[in-house]
């Protein structure tokens, strides 16, 4: 973004503050058409982040319109004190917990998880699955068997068993907390 900075006159400026002490909305219109762009390229320099620039710039000319009775032009221009207020906005948010918090976040997009291919199928070898479910006890390792490696629902299970739905819960619940303490 070019800065292309084409400071009002002197008595332009004034008139502008007047206009802006006395609220009126076309003057903080002009204030934005002429200045926001000199100012975002400030802004930036400090963000490095095109949203946040925006909401920093947006916020700081709410700032300068709701304290431009602090202006003092013994002590500068218009612009000189318009950047100083929006690099104390740019500063005071980048300090601010929210901003902390996404800045140190990753988006999905630009996180390694997209770049990891999920699995085609569940594999059960890639654990040494098969080998745990042998010392659990005949009865838990059946109803692992046909859950997990047969492919049958709870419901099948108990079926194909001839034993209770609960009963097939109970004991895949029981083999579940075995193999995850096998698993160790």
């Amino acid at each position: 973004m070019k800065s292309t900075l084409a400071l009002l006159t002197a008595t332009d400026e004034e008139a502008l503050v007047q206009r802006l002490l006395a609220r009126d909305e076309q003057a903080l219109r002009l204030l934005h058409d002429h200045y926001s762009r000199n100012l975002l390229v400030v802004i930036l320099r400090l963000v490095r982040d095109e949203d946040l620039a925006q909401d920093v710039l947006q916020e700081g000319l709410l700032k300068v319109w709701l304290s431009i009775a602090r202006y003092d032009p013994g002590r500068g221009r218009l612009f000189t004190w318009m950047v100083r207020v929006c690099c104390n906005q740019a500063i005071d948010a980048l300090r601010s917990p929210r901003h902390r918090f996404h800045s140190a976040n990753k988006s999905l997009e630009v996180g390694s998880a997209q770049q990891a291919s999920a699995p085609v199928s569940f594999n059960p070898e890639h654990i040494g699955l098969r080998e745990l479910v042998l010392r659990l006890k005949p009865r838990q390792r059946e109803v692992i068997d046909l859950l997990y490696f047969g492919g049958c629902t709870q419901v099948e299970a108990a079926e194909q068993l001839g034993i209770p739905l609960a009963t097939v819960k109970t004991r895949a619940r029981a083999a579940l907390l075995v193999l995850g303490q096998l698993a160790k």
